[in-house]
């Protein structure tokens, strides 16, 4: 009994300590199972405006490669994902004014705050803690292009068929939407690379082998989007040239060529007012430091009327751009303000070389019949561009041409 009796005082005892270690832990149970909870919340926060900041940088970058408002783009993709409230305004940078893109252009930073009441670290902290997220994205470089076709619409913007052979040395980007937005078909064969479109690029045995397709890109801007729109005031007569004429012609107006003769151009700024500029079978057309430029005195008010060119491919063609002035790098430039409902013909024989760029921004170029060109670092802006027949072009730069491609672009997260 009295062994009985000792147990009972010895478990009484043991019970009582239990019962006040239990009392004096629990303040700590309470605030740890607070602390865990406000952790999870303030995790949860913070991945959740991370997630929108870097949504919002992204949005900024591509604004910024489309050549759009970089902070009303970003400001709007915020709304979209706003997921956590914002108490304190967004920042918005390009270029950003800290971390490591500081100063760069080409660059989006987003920095987002908001102030949050927790029930335990608030009461610890004395107040609403501020949990903050950041961001920068950056256009950065994406291969190099010498065929850029700036159609935007579901129509096909580059296309090689027949038994075409291009071999261009650089890369080819559209920026159709399209599934099927450049094709390779025929027993056409294609070196170039990379390949890319904001559409699907099919793929295709017709492409060299180690060609790189990069689908679902960024589109790419105009490069010569800064280019004046053309003015012409006078005219003159069509420049007509037989096919047993030789004849030098001077920078100027013209309200047409029929080449079909021996020219020679002399170095400057030919403007066509309207009408075609036409290279016959037989004829044999050079120029150095030479830009043509397709208008009409009209186009403002009658871009119908805007001028064209047609290209025999038994013509001997040799046309290189200035190397300085407004028009730098530029062999053609069609007025910008043409209608999309003509074509351009550009080809030429074996002899036939091109230095510098064609541009034909709202309007077709096509390569076609059986000419063989040797293009010296040519370049192509146009709406859409079609190598077809079994024309050849092979694309080669000169040592010191000075002469280069066009950098394509596209988005990524930098931090």
């Amino acid at each position: 009994m009295r062994i009985f009796k000792g147990l009972q005082r010895f478990v009484d005892s043991r019970a009582g300590g239990i019962a006040m270690l239990t009392a004096l832990s629990m303040p700590f149970l309470i605030g740890g199972t607070g602390l865990a909870s406000d952790t999870i919340q303030w995790t949860y926060i913070k991945r959740a405006m991370q997630r929108q900041a870097d949504s919002g940088a992204l949005a900024g970058a591509f604004a910024l490669a489309q050549q759009r408002a970089v902070s009303s783009t970003v400001t709007a993709d915020l709304a979209r994902n706003n997921n956590v409230a914002q108490t304190v305004a967004p920042i918005i940078e390009n270029a950003p004014t800290a971390g490591a893109f500081q100063g760069n252009a080409r660059a989006v930073r987003v920095v987002l705050a908001t102030d949050v009441s927790m029930p335990f670290v608030s009461i610890v902290m004395g107040g609403p803690i501020r949990i903050s997220a950041e961001a920068t994205s950056q256009v950065v470089a994406q291969g190099q292009y010498c065929v850029i076709s700036l159609e935007t619409t579901d129509r096909t913007g580059i296309s090689m068929g027949g038994s075409t052979s291009v071999n261009l040395g650089c890369g080819m980007m559209t920026n159709s939407p399209a599934a099927d937005a450049i094709t390779a078909g025929g027993s056409s064969t294609v070196n170039a690379t990379p390949i890319a479109a904001v559409g699907g690029l099919p793929t295709s045995n017709n492409y060299a082998t180690g060609t790189q397709l990069i689908p679902y890109s960024v589109p790419q801007f105009d490069p010569l989007i800064g280019l004046p729109n053309p003015l012409i005031t006078n005219s003159s007569s069509n420049a007509n040239v037989g096919p047993n004429q030789s004849r030098t012609l001077s920078p100027g107006v013209y309200s047409g060529m029929d080449l079909k003769g021996t020219v020679t151009l002399n170095p400057g700024v030919y403007y066509i007012d309207g009408g075609v500029f036409s290279v016959g079978a037989q004829g044999v057309v050079t120029g150095d430091g030479v830009t043509i430029i397709l208008s009409s005195r009209t186009a403002a008010s009658n871009p119908a009327s805007i001028a064209t060119v047609s290209m025999n491919g038994g013509a001997t063609v040799k046309l290189t751009a200035p190397a300085t002035g407004t028009y730098a790098g530029v062999i053609f430039y069609q007025d910008r303000r043409a209608l999309d409902s003509s074509t351009n013909t550009i080809n030429g024989n074996s002899s036939s070389k091109y230095q510098g760029t064609l541009y034909f921004p709202n309007q077709e170029v096509y390569f076609t019949g059986n000419s063989s060109m040797n293009a010296n670092c040519l370049q192509i802006v146009a709406r859409r561009a079609s190598f077809s027949g079994s024309s050849t072009i092979s694309n080669v730069c000169p040592p010191n041409s000075g002469a280069s491609s066009f950098s394509g672009t596209r988005v990524k997260l930098v931090a």
